[in-house]
């Protein structure tokens, strides 16, 4: 029974849906009952104010200071999983807006921390979610949250379980909205579980999606300053890929460590000018520390590069990223246990990838490395092959 034309809109049926006198008068009365608030209780007020605009608090920087100087103190050789707790349990204390959760793995994501309190049918005062097995719901709901304002919300799930999230997580970057992905297990360190459990794909399919920032912590300095890049990102969503095994401490200077932040850094370096640069990430920086030991020890100059973030080492300036990866030395080898898709771009026609281009296999991870070739005698053999 239409009878207009098409896009014509009868001014009746405006009228009936137009809000913008009632909307205009509630923000009136909100307002000004927020103003008395403002009065009555100005550092309430203020702390409203501070959790809306998406602004960190003034105690910030020094906290993630003393939380970088206490990982490097501590020289802990743990799962960067156990890392990521270890970081909330000392910047979530500062973040009253940080609302957490897990897709049912919560004991396996380490996403709560000592003061988490979950959110029940009977009282929504907590700050954690239970959000039970439902990887899509949680990111759909995050987002809501984040788009809401006055949170900062984080939920966790398996690597591999972010396919199931795929599309919230894709509008999470769509949308820039600070949210932020714990993904745990993230290889076939995870072991036994197998191919089905293990990501191959998922690292590479992360960091294609636009305005999506990843990490993926070597130890657990990095896994602080993921973190701490991830809360402080206002502008858009942070993966964060972690290990379920244990991975070893690795010691820096301060410029190292002031470095880590920058995405991509030299960790090791020879005594003259490289010859051959290894790239790595997370569990892998540790095998490719251990390959250029056993390189220099036949007199060869190796470089390791830790790059736990691309996409925050591609937004660094060409100067930098010339010193940390010049372009006159074309022997280059990239580790990582996942597709090896993305990583050409670094190494060239010259060098070489060390990654996981098939479905993995079920076994214990240290057998899963050693099948695969993510050892350190496996890649100094694919070094020395380039000379």
């Amino acid at each position: 029974g239409w009878s207009f034309e098409p896009f014509v809109v009868p001014a009746e049926i405006y009228a009936g849906w137009d809000a913008k006198a009632r909307g205009a008068a509630a923000e009136a009365e909100w307002q000004e009952r927020f103003a008395a608030y403002r009065v009555a209780y100005p550092d309430l007020a203020a702390e409203f104010e501070r959790r809306m605009a998406g602004n960190l608090p003034e105690a910030w920087a020094p906290a993630v200071t003393a939380a970088l100087a206490e990982a490097a103190a501590k020289a802990e050789s743990i799962a960067t999983r156990v890392a990521s707790q270890r970081a909330l349990n000392a910047f979530a204390p500062l973040l009253p807006e940080l609302l957490g959760g897990s897709a049912d793995l919560t004991g396996s994501n380490n996403t709560n921390w000592k003061g988490s309190r979950a959110i029940t049918r009977e009282d929504a005062s907590g700050n954690y979610i239970h959000y039970g097995v439902r990887e899509f719901g949680m990111a759909a709901i995050m987002n809501g949250l984040a788009l809401h304002g006055g949170f900062i919300p984080y939920g966790g799930t398996f690597l591999i379980f972010s396919d199931y999230a795929r599309n919230a997580i894709r509008m999470s970057a769509l949308m820039r909205q600070r949210v932020v992905y714990v993904l745990t297990h993230d290889s076939i360190g995870l072991g036994e579980d197998g191919p089905t459990h293990q990501p191959v794909e998922q690292l590479a399919s992360l960091r294609l999606i636009p305005g999506m920032s990843l990490w993926r912590p070597c130890d657990t300095v990095e896994a602080a300053v993921a973190w701490a890049a991830a809360l402080e990102r206002a502008d858009g969503p942070t993966c964060l890929a972690l290990s379920r095994q244990n991975l070893p401490f690795v010691t820096r200077d301060a410029q190292q460590l002031a470095a880590v932040r920058r995405g991509g850094y030299v960790l090791r370096d020879g005594q003259g000018s490289p010859e051959v640069i290894l790239i790595a990430t997370g569990s892998e920086v540790a095998v490719a520390l251990a390959a250029a030991e056993q390189l220099a020890a036949r007199g060869r100059q190796v470089r390791v590069v830790s790059m736990p973030s691309v996409d925050v080492f591609e937004a660094q300036d060409a100067a930098y990223r010339e010193a940390v990866l010049p372009a006159a030395v074309t022997r280059r080898v990239v580790v990582e246990a996942g597709c090896s898709v993305g990583w050409y771009k670094y190494v060239g026609l010259h060098g070489k990838v060390i990654g996981l281009d098939r479905f993995g296999e079920s076994a214990p991870a240290g057998a899963l490395f050693k099948h695969f070739g993510f050892t350190a005698e496996n890649v100094a053999a694919v070094v020395e092959s380039l000379f």
